[in-house]
This record gives structure tokens, C-alpha cells and sequence, in this order.
């Protein structure tokens, strides 16, 4: 069984807890390389090709529009292919209930049919939202199972979270 971690990952200002922040690395980066060290699993980060402001409050009103027109964000760049994965835990913050649409994008670039996906989703206290039903939509085929709500101003002390959540799913 091979896995793959694709997640979206925003770093620049973001919000904590009620504060904002400048971060070097995203907190959704940060659980997706506990992740890999536990596991060993391939990562692939989603990037889009013109990213969101670095400015938070600009960057959330570009994620709405995006939410609203149903945009597919073109991406930097794409994998060849996943056919050689069974898993993937794909990782991404949630933006207005759901997660961005360039996650969307990756999902409906590949054929998930017969694969597990694991969703890992990084927030500040509004959890998965619809995002799991989303990614059902969006991966077809696929067997999409309970995901993990991280809280992102705590990701990097996540560790024992991750670990107990791959544990229960066969990937530790």
C-alpha cells in the first residue's frame, strides 16, 4: 500500500486564535510533515499558479469569490499521476465552511476510483465543515473516510493527534 500526502498549505498572515500572524510555513505544511515523518508517505503540495494575496482579510474575500463562482484555480503545477497510490490524506485549511477550490481543482484533475482519502483540515475552531462531503462530490468513486480536524495555532504540537488518527487508519 502506497500514500500520498497532497495537501494546500497558505503561509504569510494568517489568523490565530482571535490575533494575526506572519508565518514562514502554513499550518496544514506543518501537519502534512508530521505526517510524512511518521509514515514516510510522498507529499505533494498544491500551490496555485497565482496565488491568493499575502494579506489575510484580502486573501479569505479571494477565497469567497472563488467559493462562490465555483472556480477551478489553475494550478503551479500537477502530478503525472496517483494510479500508483491507494491513500491519500489530502490536507488543505478550511476557507468559508469548505476547503479551497484549488483543492478542488487537484481533485477533479485524477481518477480516485478504488482509493481511500483521508481528509486532514487545519482551522481555528469551524472544524471539517462540508469539506468531506466535498471531497465525496469532487473524488467520485473514491472511499472517502473520517477525517482530522486540526486546530492550526496548535499544529505544531499535533503530533500524538496525528499518530492516534493514522493509527486507526492502518497507516502506523
Amino acid at each position: 500500500m502506497k500514500t500520498l500526502i497532497a495537501f494546500y498549505s497558505r503561509a504569510d498572515e494568517n489568523y490565530f486564535g482571535g490575533a494575526m500572524r506572519y508565518v514562514k510555513v502554513g499550518n496544514t505544511e506543518i501537519v502534512s510533515g508530521i505526517i510524512q515523518e511518521l509514515t514516510g508517505a510522498d507529499t505533494f503540495k498544491i500551490e496555485m499558479a497565482e496565488p491568493y494575496s499575502p494579506v489575510y482579510m484580502t486573501c479569505i474575500e479571494q477565497a469567497k469569490q472563488d467559493l462562490r463562482k465555483k472556480a477551478r484555480p489553475e494550478l503551479k503545477e500537477y502530478m503525472d499521476s496517483i494510479d500508483g497510490y491507494d491513500t491519500i490524506i489530502l490536507g488543505y485549511p478550511n476557507y468559508w465552511g469548505t476547503m479551497p477550490m484549488a483543492v478542488a481543482t487537484f481533485l477533479e484533475r485524477y481518477d480516485f476510483s478504488g482509493k481511500t482519502i483521508l481528509p486532514l483540515c487545519t482551522n481555528e475552531g469551524s472544524g471539517m465543515g462540508a469539506s468531506e462531503r466535498d471531497v465525496r462530490r469532487y473524488a467520485p468513486g473514491a472511499e472517502v473516510k473520517t477525517g482530522l480536524s486540526i486546530l492550526g495555532s496548535a499544529a505544531a504540537e499535533s503530533k500524538e493527534q496525528v499518530r492516534r488518527w493514522l493509527s486507526a487508519n492502518g497507516l502506523l
